[in-house]
């Protein structure tokens, strides 16, 4: 018997009836399938078990990235708050009756001045440092301390802008300023006086006697760095050149620059205008060993944490082959009412899907939460432990710091969502591809 034609247009009929992807129908399907109970054949169970998994992967991810960036923030802003950005400082010259180096620098208020004018450098101050022993009655500690004129102290804001500093800052130059930890050390407050003790004081016929002068403590600053806090001490340009020894000279140039974060492009324009013996050491010279290694710190917990997120959405892969295996007979059924394999695919797809997005939201608002809120939860934490939680002499630090940004958060959550719908779609596939006949076979 021979076959009747086709109607024309039949075809393209046909191909306008058939349902977009993503229908609504394949939606229902989905969701009656993810809400069924183990009794129906649903694996809620393990949908359970793989959104946990996926929420705490993510919360873990997004509160160490937090944790990070606050712990860069932290511990760059308490570095440009409190030090040179550049510091100049001379090769040195070759005094002829002694045959020494002499490093200090004569011309300091010219050379500042030349520095100054360079673009993108915001001041240059002269400074005097030395090493010296601070004591008040019976106690002792050892203190660097940095000669600064007042105006330029002022300028610098971890000392000027410090939260936790008391006392009067305008009173510098009849005083000194102490760090938090140099002034808890040695039991010293506002008003006491202070003794500092230098090694190299005053020459005399019979060689050199230590020089011994009392301050009045004037101000007391907490820059936020335990290191800083604890070994720190300012006094007056001119009262530093006196007691080290340095009259009408200073030991280097303090730079600050606008953009600190770019200032190895400012280096040789500086450089240049301080003159052929000077030399430059930059914060990043300083810092950049830690930094490196806080960098290669970063990218290790990252792949960590990554491979935590893959585990956790390997539970997706498993609750979805046990419900594909218990809805084989659905699955015939579908398919033989007129289901294309492209929609049995996207309604398995959907299911694992879904689970990988709530769980990553919720992983999510978990994290910002946490980035949020730390200092409460910190606070609660040291509090059931006991105390003693957390060590600034160790850390540097005085609290966990914790810092939320865009791109950390849109990053573990790619990371989540990519690893979801890339382990779901396999599982989704084989369902997709399952033989009609054969899931019937035995019902």
């Amino acid at each position: 018997m021979a076959r009747s034609p086709t109607p024309p247009g039949a075809k393209d009929k046909a191909r306008t009836l058939s349902p977009k992807p993503f229908a609504p129908f394949e939606w229902m399907i989905a969701w009656r399938y993810l809400r069924a109970r183990r009794a129906e054949g649903g694996v809620s169970v393990m949908t359970w078990i793989s959104l946990i998994g996926i929420t705490l992967a993510v919360f873990a991810l997004i509160a160490t990235l937090a944790v990070r960036s606050g712990f860069r923030s932290e511990f760059v802003g308490t570095i440009l708050g409190a030090n040179a950005h550049v510091t100049i400082y001379s090769g040195g010259e070759v005094i002829p009756e002694t045959g020494r180096i002499d490093r200090t620098i004569s011309d300091y208020e010219g050379m500042a001045a030349r520095i100054a004018d360079v673009p993108g450098v915001v001041r240059a101050a002269p400074i005097v440092r030395g090493q010296v022993m601070a004591s008040q009655r019976d106690r002792n500690a050892g203190v660097e301390v940095f000669g600064i004129a007042h105006a330029d102290l002022m300028t610098l804001p971890g000392v000027a802008e410090s939260e936790d500093a008391y006392g009067d800052l305008s009173r510098f130059p009849e005083g000194i300023a102490l760090g938090s930890g140099v002034a808890r050390e040695l039991g010293a407050a506002v008003g006491d006086r202070i003794k500092l003790i230098s090694p190299n004081g005053v020459k005399t016929a019979f060689g050199t006697s230590p020089r011994i002068n009392a301050y009045e403590v004037v101000y007391v600053f907490n820059t936020g760095r335990y290191d800083i806090d604890r070994t720190r001490a300012y006094l007056p340009l001119s009262e530093a050149q006196s007691f080290f020894n340095r009259e009408g000279r200073a030991d280097e140039i303090e730079v600050m620059v606008a953009e600190p974060e770019a200032v190895d492009g400012l280096v040789f324009n500086v450089t240049k205008a301080a003159g052929e013996l000077a030399r430059a050491w930059t914060w990043r010279d300083a810092s950049g060993g830690f930094l490196r290694a806080l960098e290669v710190e970063d990218n290790v917990m990252f792949i960590i944490l990554s491979i935590l997120v893959l585990i956790a959405t390997m539970n997706i892969v498993s609750g979805l082959i046990m419900l594909v295996k218990n809805k084989g007979r659905d699955i015939g059924i579908l398919r033989t009412i007129g289901l294309s394999e492209g929609s049995i695919l996207r309604v398995f797809f959907i299911c694992g899907a879904v689970t990988g997005v709530v769980g990553t939201a919720i992983g999510v608002a978990l994290g910002c939460l946490f980035a949020i809120y730390i200092d409460p939860i910190f606070s609660f934490v040291n509090y059931a432990m006991g105390g003693g939680v957390w060590d600034p002499a160790i850390r540097g630090i005085y609290a966990l710091p914790a810092e939320l940004h865009l791109s950390d958060v849109m990053k573990a959550v790619g990371l989540s969502l990519g690893l979801s719908f890339l382990v779901t779609y396999f599982p989704a596939r084989r369902a997709a591809r399952m033989n009609p006949v054969e899931a019937l076979r035995y019902e």
